[in-house]
């Protein structure tokens, strides 16, 4: 019977598998990791196009488990770019020496479970297979770019990359004329970090996104030092709050206010940081269809103030869906951008695509010529990495054919039919700031190593009871919220994906309540045996 050449084996090196690697060793397990790309980051590796950045405060997406590693690294700005990401992602992985534990440009192409053995077998691109006791797929929710079908593609002459793809070799945008396909979240960084370079910039839009301004700026020294003394209380609130901010919850409801203080406070969310303008708004912005629309009136005030153009201004205001129901971007002078000369809109409801031919993109109205193609068109959200793996269960169960009308989990961490398999950071996660709440997954995932190793047990499996509890829970919370109901959070813009909503509703608090349960009755959601 073969032995297992390790006790977990993650997959992924984005900040949840670089966590859950130096959790297993610090619990003493052998761990290894296997990587698909050159280098660790995950999201912050793969999506180097000009202008990605957090639009969380780099401080509370860092880890904070050690302040040792919280004193070290100073964050140059609130919301850093990319290459500090990347950077400090490296930092991390040398300084507590875990490099020696990974393996980079190793593709999963199958993992199998040997029920014989109770190990899985995991296979690499190159044939290697490595047997691991417990496998962990921290692949995460945004690492299967999606491009649509558009004909023609592979005709263009020019260059073209997807921003969740792009090289690591800088693209030359100078005096070149580049489409931007797509104003979701990296679509509208990219728009203003270009066009002071670039000859022209057409961006092609299906839908208008409610943008908030980012408010980004450096951080100070004297924030430096306040962050810094305040350690502890920042990381209490963060691994606490209810979204993994440390924004502070608004309780007034928006028609406590009067009219004039209403517009006065949402000035004052305008001038916020970030997601503020998110969680500390009206508590009822995102329930009250009434307070929903206030918002929404405000901010299509904002941009029509912003857009010199008005016939422009109102095609960058959405009319197909309220704030909320889509993840909202935030934006750095991408509104300011279209008052450029050289930047204009292609509304795609009006004049939509027919094909790509070698010299451009050809819409209804005509032939757009450029040089460069952006495909800012997002990813096969939560389950597109998994279902591409190869992930074989019990008794030759496919993780295809078991997902087949969507994902089914416990905790968002396993599913009824795999033993030893995890994937923290995957479906039924990131209710919130990403890193806080997959970092409490992982946490719960080697509790939950540590308590089987201790009952001297071999294989760990949610029971199906268990399983069917849990995504109740995310189909009821589902149904009652109006955040991310269409779009990729529930496979919308993937097709013939099957719509399933894709978080956790129930959030944070949720998690917390079943993790409590899950230790109070010794693990009775799981079936343990030797």
């Amino acid at each position: 019977m073969p032995e297992p050449d390790v006790d977990v084996l993650i997959v992924g090196a984005g900040i949840t598998g670089i966590y859950q690697l130096h959790r297993a060793l610090e619990e003493g397990f052998t761990a290894s990791l296997l990587e698909a790309g050159d280098g660790v980051g995950g999201t912050w590796f793969w999506n180097r196009y000009p202008g990605a950045r957090f639009d969380s405060e780099s401080y509370t997406y860092g880890y904070l488990f050690s302040e040792e590693l919280f004193d070290e690294w100073a964050w140059q700005e609130h919301f850093a770019e990319q290459p500090e990401i990347e950077r400090y992602l490296n930092h991390v992985v040398d300084r507590f020496d875990l490099r020696r534990h990974m393996r980079f440009g190793a593709t999963v192409t199958a993992a199998v479970w040997d029920e014989g053995s109770g190990t899985w077998a995991v296979t690499t691109e190159d044939g290697t297979t490595v047997r691991a006791r417990f496998l962990v797929t921290a692949t995460g929710v945004l690492s299967v770019p999606y491009i649509p079908d558009v004909p023609g593609r592979e005709d263009f002459g020019g260059v073209q990359h997807h921003t969740g793809q792009w090289p690591a070799e800088p693209v030359d945008f100078a005096g070149k004329r580049v489409a931007v396909v797509g104003t979701s979240s990296s679509g509208v960084q990219v728009v203003p970090t270009i066009a002071e370079e670039v000859a022209s910039v057409e961006v092609f839009q299906r839908s208008a996104n409610w943008c908030t301004p980012l408010n980004n700026r450096p951080i100070t020294p004297e924030e430096q030092a306040e962050l810094r003394a305040g350690f502890e209380d920042l990381r209490q609130v963060l691994n606490t709050s209810v979204h993994g901010f440390h924004h502070p919850l608004n309780p007034r409801s928006a028609f406590e206010d009067s009219p004039e203080e209403r517009q006065a406070f949402f000035e004052e969310m305008w001038a916020s940081p970030g997601f503020r303008k998110f969680t500390s708004n009206y508590i009822d912005i995102l329930d009250n269809p009434e307070a929903n629309a206030e918002w929404c009136a405000f901010i299509a005030d904002k941009i029509r103030s912003l857009v010199a153009d008005p016939a422009t201004a109102e095609a960058l205001i959405p009319k197909d869906h309220r704030y909320g129901e889509k993840r909202p971007p935030y934006v750095t002078g991408y509104f300011e951008a279209f008052n450029r000369p050289n930047v204009s809109l292609v509304d795609l409801r009006e004049t939509p695509i027919v094909r790509v031919i070698e010299t451009g993109i050809e819409t209804t109205d005509g032939v757009h010529e450029v040089d460069v193609i952006v495909w800012a068109t997002g990813f096969d959200f939560g389950t597109g990495a998994m279902l591409r793996m190869g992930i074989v269960g019990r008794d030759g169960l496919a993780l295809t054919d078991h997902w087949s009308d969507g994902p089914t989990t416990f905790l968002g961490i396993q599913t009824h039919g795999f033993p030893n398999l995890f994937f923290p950071g995957g479906p039924h996660a990131a209710a919130g700031n990403n890193p806080r709440y997959n970092g409490d997954q992982v946490d719960i995932v080697t509790d939950t190593l540590v308590h089987l190793r201790a009952e001297g047990g071999q294989v760990i499996e949610v029971t199906a009871e268990a399983e069917q509890r849990w995504s109740d829970m995310i189909d009821r919370a589902a149904a009652a919220t109006p955040f991310g109901t269409i779009g990729q959070y529930v496979g919308g813009n993937i097709p013939g994906k099957p719509k399933r909503y894709l978080l956790n509703a129930g959030g944070r608090p949720k998690l917390f309540k079943e993790i409590a349960r899950v230790k109070d009755t010794d693990w009775a959601a799981f079936t343990i045996t030797p």
